[in-house]
């Protein structure tokens, strides 16, 4: 181990170090700014550190994205508990199933848009990278995508709960690649917040069936 590896372990965490330096690289210049030897540099450690923990670039890759999707479970964690204090359907159970529905998915939504936001390299390689198909990284994204799978199972009947599902995801995940390229202008967080609720809310009311239909229950 060279001096300045030596050096570098004050702190305890050189992993850590790494990942916090893949992710500022990571969200100013894109994949292709990435590298071993960059993300080192802007550590402050030697050319081979980073070798310790990573044995390539793309192992890199698949520790960032399963970070990111790591952040976003939390995130999404946070945000189904908005107005659930009555349980899973909470205070909603007066609205219609679709208003309640919706109520219960914007906050997700919101979260998640906040978070490409806040991130966009990091988003991007999330969903973009072929990294996202090695097995750490799809048990990171199974874990988001649980999180409001579960929430859904509170208010929308077993057979439309996978549907419902692949809908808020591919709605939230289109919405958020055109704000990040720009096509919806510039607009500020208060305003991408309410065309996130009001696509929701168009989306979700489409035909599905309440977990009244089957006899109630959540499971």
């Amino acid at each position: 181990m060279s001096t300045s590896d030596r050096q570098s372990y004050h702190h305890g965490d050189l992993r850590g170090a790494l990942l916090r330096s893949a992710l500022r690289l990571l969200d100013a210049g894109g994949v292709d700014a990435l590298s071993l030897r960059a993300v080192a540099r802007d550590a402050g450690v030697s050319a081979n550190a980073p070798y310790r923990h990573y044995r390539d670039k793309e192992a890199l890759l698949a520790a960032l994205a399963s970070h990111g999707f790591a952040e976003l479970t939390a995130r999404l964690e946070a945000a189904s508990s908005v107005g659930t204090e009555g349980g899973a359907a909470g205070s909603s159970r007066a609205a219609s199933p679709s208003a309640a529905l919706a109520d219960a998915v914007a906050p997700m939504a919101r979260a998640t848009v906040h978070y490409a936001l806040d991130h966009p390299g990091l988003f991007r390689l999330m969903f973009g990278h072929v990294c996202v198909s090695l097995p750490e990284v799809i048990a990171a994204s199974d874990a988001a995508q649980a999180v409001v799978t579960t929430r859904i199972a509170g208010f929308a009947a077993p057979r439309d709960r996978e549907t419902l599902k692949i809908g808020v995801w591919a709605l939230v995940h289109g919405l958020t690649s055109l704000l990040l390229d720009g096509r919806l202008g510039e607009p500020t967080r208060e305003a991408a917040d309410a065309l996130v609720d009001s696509a929701v809310r168009t989306m979700i009311g489409a035909d599905w069936a309440p977990v009244a239909a089957e006899g109630g229950g959540g499971a």
